[in-house]
């Protein structure tokens, strides 16, 4: 019989391979004589607006799991310590963190033990608890289990602020080489079922005062790189269908991690965590500057280049489209600017209505021009280097980037 302690050390080590628990966007507000509220600033290990660091707990139900996926360590075969929570032994972990200020909100996702029905009960027994006979208004994150009924989702997704349904490979050739014992309907259906559940309550609570919610904070899922032969360009536009067709507030990227044990991934020597990084970047530019997967990536160009960020690399490789003068470009040509995000393209927007703008006047806002003097010109100005091709500016941006930067003399 293992102890708390026991069961806290294996269960929250076996739960950081899941990476989809960054959360934000509910706004659960607290009832009387109830216990916390959660609030749309974000939750678990990030950074709110306001500067705060805020975490939740992380673990898992259990590491048990019927199924023998070739890419998970906690799948049937291999040789780990295993363990399980009880309901009440979750309940009570959560109320004390969070009683002492440890945590603002639970994160529990679970192996499927038994079979996904069973899980799935005993995830929205803890919710339940939590919700009800504790008056716990705090974040809930939990994971919805693959193959579990209808029902089911719809009594967790009452209870929990968002819930996130793993589509594990980046397609479904993967998913029946590494884990033929799932099935690739059972992670699509649960996935739509939930979209069209969130849009039919967001009406709902339109039209009825006290209409109860359902998953406010939207849905995520975490995909794995580097355990499949999919292309960096295969995967953004998977990541693309999926924002578009489930309407998902996030697509989580994990770095496959080589276990000793795996047979069919004994060829992957080291986890991929520079490409996991710039597949991040990428997603980031779907979700935020205006670009599709194909602008990014193409099947000529499956791949991202390791030495330069997905942004810079696309604008050297569009040289024809720079340089944009600051003065009249718009918000969203800002955006395509290597060095310039959405804040810094606001501010320049704003500031320029009362003036046209300098290159003091950009750096007195806190705009760093080091990588976007190549692509502008502020006022008809150009103080970058430019030449008939693109190499040079790639190789400065490239040296930039890896820190080994080179003061240029005059004879360079």
């Amino acid at each position: 019989m293992r102890t708390i302690s026991e069961k806290i050390k294996i269960l929250t080590d076996a739960a950081k391979y899941d990476v989809s628990c960054s959360s934000s966007g509910s706004d659960r507000a607290n009832k009387k004589d109830g216990l916390g509220n959660s609030a749309v600033s974000g939750i678990c290990h990030s950074w709110s607006a306001d500067g705060r660091c805020i975490s939740l707990l992380k673990i898992l139900l259990t590491n048990n799991c019927i199924y023998d996926c070739d890419y998970c360590i906690n799948r049937r075969s291999n040789d780990i310590e295993r363990a399980m929570f009880t309901v009440d032994e979750i309940v009570e972990l959560t109320m004390n963190f969070y009683k002492r200020n440890y945590i603002e909100g639970l994160f529990l996702s679970s192996g499927v033990f038994r079979n996904s029905d069973y899980t799935m009960e005993l995830l929205i027994k803890v919710a339940k608890r939590l919700r009800e006979v504790e008056n716990f208004n705090g974040y809930i994150h939990m994971k919805g289990i693959p193959g579990a009924s209808k029902d089911l989702v719809d009594k967790l997704g009452l209870y929990v602020d968002r819930l996130s349904v793993n589509i594990e490979l980046p397609s479904e050739k993967s998913l029946q080489l590494y884990a033929p014992e799932k099935k690739y309907i059972d992670i699509i259906d649960p996935m739509k079922y939930i979209k069209d559940k969130i849009i039919e309550n967001t009406d709902d609570r339109m039209r009825f005062k006290k209409a109860s919610s359902f998953v406010r904070a939207g849905q995520t899922t975490q995909m794995i790189i580097g355990a499949g032969d999919e292309s960096d360009f295969s995967i953004i536009k998977k990541s693309e269908d999926l924002y578009d067709s489930m309407k998902l507030k996030r697509v989580y990227y994990s770095a496959f991690v080589p276990v000793p044990t795996t047979k069919l991934l004994k060829d992957v020597a080291k986890a991929p965590l520079k490409r996991e990084h710039r597949i991040y970047q990428a997603d980031f530019l779907m979700r935020f500057y205006y670009f599709k997967a194909d602008d990014i990536l193409s099947n000529v160009n499956p791949y991202f280049n390791e030495k330069l960020d997905p942004k810079a690399n696309w604008a050297v490789n569009n040289m024809g489209l720079f340089p944009i003068e600051i003065n009249t470009a718009s918000y969203e040509d800002l955006l395509n600017i290597p060095g310039v995000g959405p804040g810094s393209a606001k501010k320049i927007v704003n500031a320029r209505r009362l003036c046209r703008l300098t290159y003091e006047d950009i750096t007195k806002m806190g705009i760093v021009l080091k990588r976007a003097k190549h692509f502008i010109t502020v006022n008809g100005v150009f103080r970058g280097v430019w030449s008939d091709g693109n190499e040079m500016v790639r190789e400065i941006l490239e040296r930039a980037e890896s820190g080994n930067v080179i003061q240029l003399s005059f004879l360079d």
